[in-house]
């Protein structure tokens, strides 16, 4: 069981190596797809955000080789990701390791302990960074799930995927 969760530790590491040489531009599409569709999937978040509507935030995933942005103005949502020597501008910023990040937007962590434990690190507007976190918080279900279900059967290997995921973390 421990080199199961050593595998699972290690995929985000794998798959970041891979990602790295590729060019950013097909991921903007997929990542501008992703975030229009929770905003038409997923009102009630968007409007969580309160006065943080028109913030940024800075999602750092420390095992990928990029950034992402999130501006999640339902208006015109934004989600785009950045090669890490470049500077990307953000009110707020959010980062740690996949497996942690992934169990927020998984509505599977508990945000303020992974916080106070050090897992994730946040820096810039502490009060908008909190008030993202209140607003994944209150959804019903997972974003993990909504994004699966939007790609339809051809992301049937990302579900599986998603099982294997949570299995690892259940034994983390």
């Amino acid at each position: 069981m421990a080199e199961e969760n050593l595998k699972g530790l290690m995929l985000p590491v794998v798959i970041g190596k891979l990602l790295a040489p590729l060019p950013l531009f097909p991921l903007q599409f997929i990542l501008s797809r992703m975030v229009r569709g929770i905003a038409q999937r997923r009102p009630e978040f968007f409007a969580r955000l309160g006065s943080h509507i028109d913030s940024s935030y800075a999602i750092d995933v420390t095992e990928l080789p990029f950034v992402l942005l999130l501006k999640p103005n339902p208006r015109n949502p934004e989600l785009t990701a950045h090669r890490r020597p470049d500077k990307v501008a953000s009110d707020a910023s959010i980062a740690g390791p996949f497996m942690e990040l992934f169990k927020v937007l998984d509505g599977r962590g508990d945000s303020d302990a992974m916080f106070f434990s050090g897992n994730l690190k946040v820096s810039g507007n502490t009060e908008a960074a909190v008030c993202l976190r209140y607003a994944l918080d209150d959804l019903e279900g997972s974003v993990i799930e909504d994004l699966l279900h939007m790609g339809g059967p051809a992301l049937m290997p990302a579900h599986l995927l998603l099982q294997r995921l949570r299995r690892l973390e259940m034994q983390a």
